[in-house]
C-alpha cells in the first residue's frame, strides 16, 4: 500500500493496533509497505448485509485489517489509516 506524500521517515506501521517491524514484517520499496503477510479488507458492505447487520441478524465476522502509520509532521505526531489493497497476482 502506497504511502502518502506527508508521511517522512522515521515513522511507524501497527497493523490491528500491534507494532509492525521493518525488514521482519514489512518492507518499504519506494513509497510503498510491503508486508510479508497477507492483509485483508472487508470492503464495501452490500444492502442486505448491511440491513442484516443494522438489524442484528448477522454480525460481522470478515477479516478487517487496518494500517496505522505513525509519524512526526509539520503540527507533531501524526497518525495515517490506511486500507489495504488486494493485490492482483499474475498466473503462475
Amino acid at each position: 500500500m502506497e504511502l502518502p506524500p506527508q508521511v517522512k521517515e522515521p515513522f511507524d506501521v501497527f497493523v490491528n493496533g500491534v507494532p509492525q517491524k521493518r525488514g521482519v514484517d514489512f518492507e518499504l520499496q519506494e513509497g510503498v509497505l510491503v508486508f510479508a503477510k497477507e492483509l485483508r479488507s472487508e470492503g464495501r458492505l452490500g444492502f442486505w448485509r448491511w440491513t442484516s447487520l443494522f438489524l442484528g441478524v448477522a454480525g460481522t465476522y470478515r477479516r478487517n485489517d487496518k494500517v496505522d502509520v505513525v509519524y512526526t509532521g509539520a503540527t507533531g505526531r501524526t497518525v495515517v489509516t490506511l486500507e489495504p489493497v488486494p493485490v492482483l497476482r499474475s498466473p503462475a
